[in-house]
């Protein structure tokens, strides 16, 4: 890509725009990366010019153009982004900042700088859209380049890139960026199912494609018939969507509704309905499939309409029908209608399409736990599909399977923290009933009832889950604070000691030993049982007397119930603790684990992909620092359910394969009906390495549709 077809690209879409702005910032990122080179040995300019022709191709403005062509100056050069300021002025600075990375500070965890990083973007979104606009065309670029980096490398990024910004991309309703950004990813991250859905598609190619060539020219005919003015294009399904379906639905490609798709863009909304009485007068549409995106628009302002039909020769299809402008908004979305002019306020659109960053930030300034964070805006950017009323007809967007506690909290928290009951179109439910669409609710409320933990496992919505953790937080920090007060008085008077004697700063540099800011949070530790108080008590007054010899409390009560610490787990500054694995998740060597303090049994490690860890580790103060230490030293028994044809000889092939990669079964059963199959396999393996080798073994068998790994035992 040359900078002269980049300036040939603005001006067919910015005629008579200045771009001299543009020109200065190519020839200073010239001259900042002059030296550099990118891991494919290209000069390291290549990176900005790609990243500006993504920019451009979107029809961004010049500054956000500028602002691309400087986005790594500050990071990977010696320039600071004060020179950035003064050299191209604030607007194009503070987008800079905005994608820089924060790379002065220390980090615990390589977690702990993701969400950071993550956060600080989040907050630049706010104040200038086009931060992410960058962001995301950096992303883009830096994908279509990954081979060139270690294994480990693609995996992190592919993964921080399906999980983080394709979704940023959907909820901006960037359908195209989004696309190719999951597509991406899933070709690092699954590069066996990468393999095998193409491979399907592949050898569909030439039958799919006369197809749709074939229904596009009915379709064509049709309209013109109708003097309904179209523009008919067929598509594919992209890979990365196709096997989530055949994943989510233990469905073969065969089965896939939507797997072919016919788009028509007509010139009204009018037209838009009329054509889909054409499709529908033509071929037999699919109970259930009729979507009307036009009515009630996705909360990324998605317009269009969708059916599935059954074509000739039973094949079925999809149809998605919306006018010019829809399109262009479900290809670009933000990017097609974002305009910078002197000071424009928001439209009241592109306030609705915020709304949901508005939220994101409101929840993210009182989440301190880095893990969290992340955990929770992967939720709140995940697509929200259920479309529910209030009595008075207002609409509320919620994810699939919310719950009526839920749709409390998206109405107002203190509706949420008093909700006692609902009503789902005049009839009472439960409050763990899964909302669907068209549900009318209503809410009713007590003042003096308040949230349970237990519906931390009911909720979905990020929103409900964070107003309830912060509330439970509240009423267990206090329990903590007093307990813990009360364990360190028992023990100094066991030892004569009168701890209003001590100093408060011995109290502060005390806290500041077990890692926390305030001597409140010293006394939550001792109250949830993160601290002993004989040791706290053994800082805070030197010379208080020791028993040697005596075993600790901790150490009889292991010994009185026969527990002992799992060797293999450690838990960081603490060396007596009970430490045993979750029974929910059975988590193996080589996982990434979290420890939760569990009052009276010691540490709980969870898996950190544990369906159970949001619903359990509401409270960051009970959390704790766990890692595999020592030699492989023992196996563990692992669940698997394989999905797969029923055929002659199939049982013989799964156990062959297991054998193959030195793996013991424990148990196996299989059953069968309508020529499908599910088998059961309990087998042995030493850590996660070995796991993923039987896997990979077992869904190269001929028939097997799915493996997936039963988190508990």
């Amino acid at each position: 890509m040359q900078f002269e077809d980049i300036i040939g690209k603005v001006e067919e879409y910015r005629p008579g725009e200045d771009l001299a702005l543009l020109r200065r910032a190519y020839q200073f990122s010239v001259s900042q990366h002059a030296e550099q080179k990118r891991l494919s040995g290209e000069p390291y300019i290549i990176h900005p010019l790609e990243v500006v022709h993504i920019l451009a191709e979107m029809k961004l403005d010049p500054v956000c153009l500028a602002a691309g062509m400087l986005h790594d100056v500050v990071e990977d050069t010696r320039t600071n982004i004060e020179g950035v300021r003064r050299e191209f002025g604030p607007e194009v600075a503070r987008i800079v900042e905005g994608v820089t990375k924060i790379g002065r500070m220390k980090f615990t965890s390589p977690e702990e700088q993701q969400a950071e990083n993550v956060r600080k973007m989040v907050l630049a979104m706010v104040d200038d859209i086009r931060v992410v606009l960058v962001k995301l065309a950096d992303r883009l670029h830096n994908m279509r380049t990954l081979e060139y980096l270690t294994p480990e490398k693609q995996q992190r990024i592919a993964r921080e890139t399906l999980d983080i910004y394709a979704p940023i991309a959907h909820r901006l309703g960037m359908g195209k960026v989004r696309g190719e950004l999951e597509d991406l990813s899933f070709r690092y991250l699954d590069p066996e199912g990468f393999t095998e859905v193409k491979k399907a598609l592949e050898s569909r190619r030439k039958v799919n494609e006369e197809f749709l060539q074939d229904v596009r020219g009915q379709v064509e005919a049709k309209m013109r018939e109708m003097s309904i003015p179209a523009r008919v294009e067929g598509r594919i399904k992209r890979l990365y969507s196709i096997r989530q379906k055949l994943l989510r639905q233990h469905i073969g490609i065969e089965q896939v509704y939507d797997l072919l798709a016919i788009r028509i863009v007509t010139d009204s909304v009018k037209n838009c309905y009329a054509a889909l009485g054409v499709i529908h007068n033509t071929w037999r549409p699919v109970p259930g499939r009729i979507k009307d995106f036009i009515a009630i628009p996705r909360p990324n302002l998605y317009q269009s309409l969708h059916t599935s039909v059954i074509g000739p020769h039973g094949q079925p299809f999809e149809v998605q029908i919306r006018t010019e402008e829809m399109h262009r908004i479900a290809e670009e979305g933000i990017a097609a209608h974002w305009k910078y002019k002197d000071g424009r306020s928001l439209e009241e659109q592109d306030e609705e399409r915020f709304a949901w960053l508005r939220h994101l930030v409101e929840w993210q300034q009182e989440m301190r736990d880095p893990g969290e964070f992340l955990s929770t805006l992967k939720i709140d950017l995940y697509p929200e599909e259920v479309y529910t009323f209030t009595p008075k007809g207002k609409v509320i967007v919620l994810p699939r399977d919310a719950t009526p506690i839920d749709f409390a909290y998206a109405i107002h928290t203190e509706v949420g923290h008093h909700c006692v009951g609902a009503k789902v179109n005049g009839r009472i439910v439960p409050l763990k009933y899964r909302l669907r669409n068209g549900d009318i609710i209503e809410i009713a409320t007590k003042t003096d009832h308040s949230p349970s933990r237990d519906w931390l496992a009911m909720v979905k919505t990020s929103r409900a889950r964070n107003k309830i953790k912060h509330w439970i937080n509240v009423q267990q920090r206090t329990q903590a604070l007093e307990i813990g007060k009360r364990l360190l008085e028992k023990e100094a008077r066991k030892y004569d000691i009168v701890l209003k004697k001590i100093s408060p700063e011995d109290f502060q540099r005390v806290s500041r030993d077990y890692g926390c800011t305030l001597v409140d949070d010293l006394y939550a530790g001792l109250g949830y049982g993160k601290f002993a108080a004989r040791q706290v008590l053994g800082k805070l007054s030197p010379s208080m007397p020791l028993e040697p010899g005596q075993p600790s409390r901790l150490t009889t009560v292991k010994r009185a119930l026969g527990l002992s610490r799992d060797i293999a787990i450690q838990v960081h500054g603490h060396d007596d603790l009970m430490v045993y694995r979750a029974k929910c998740c059975n988590p193996i060597r080589g996982e990434e684990i979290t420890g939760y303090i569990t009052r009276g049994k010691g540490i709980a490690v969870h898996s950190r992909r544990c369906p159970n860890v949001q619903n359990l580790l509401y409270d960051a103060d009970r959390r704790i620092d766990v890692e595999w230490v020592g030699p492989k030293y023992s196996v563990y028994a692992v669940k698997l359910i394989l999905y797969t044809q029923d055929r002659q000889g199939l049982l013989a092939d799964v156990t062959s394969a297991i054998s193959s990669v030195h793996s013991n079964i424990q148990n196996i059963e299989a059953r069968t009906g309508d020529n499908e199959a599910n088998i059961d396999v309990t087998v042995d393996i030493v850590d996660l390495d070995h796991l993923e080798k039987i896997v990979s073994s077992l869904r190269r068998i001929d028939g097997v549709l799915q493996v997936e790994r039963v988190m508990h035992p």
